[in-house]
């Protein structure tokens, strides 16, 4: 067992770190992301289906901390504007799933794209053992993630 004082300053200077890779990389955000014409819960739903692909409208209100009755309104407004669709469960027709429609995926998609290529540039400036160094940590925390995944759910 690891001891955690021993974790607690290193994963302190980690967060420190990362807030401001943030701030770094947060001008770098792409236009195309703020001019979504979407509500806050209303982008929190487009990229929980981006990300995780069809869930039941349950696990839409859950995860937004919301009311079933309050997450159908998000997904109806989404549904109106034509970035999702809700469909039957194929294992369970009394389940609804809700997934992004095509034209949802191509709008993710496409914002996805563009921040991954202004990723990219700013990396390019990196020298190849710095890039190394990136590349195991991220390895090591998408490790750490899948064994605590269905911890946190």
């Amino acid at each position: 067992m690891v001891n955690t004082q021993q974790q607690d300053e290193p994963i302190e200077t980690i967060l420190r770190l990362s807030d401001q890779a943030f701030r770094e990389l947060f001008p770098i955000v792409p236009k195309e992301w703020l001019r979504l014409e979407l509500t806050m819960p209303q982008l929190k739903v487009v990229l929980l289906l981006f990300t995780g692909g069809p869930v039941r409208m349950s696990v839409i209100a859950s995860d937004l901390g919301v009311s079933l009755a309050t997450a159908t309104g998000v997904v109806d407004r989404l549904v109106q504007r034509g970035l999702v669709v809700r469909e039957g469960d194929p294992e369970d027709r009394r389940v609804v799933l809700c997934r992004l429609s095509e034209k949802g995926e191509e709008v993710m998609g496409g914002l996805w794209q563009v921040s991954r290529e202004q990723v990219r540039r700013l990396m390019r400036v990196l020298a190849p053992q710095q890039l190394e160094l990136i590349a195991k940590a991220l390895e090591a925390l998408v490790q750490a993630g899948e064994g605590t995944r269905v911890e946190l759910r």
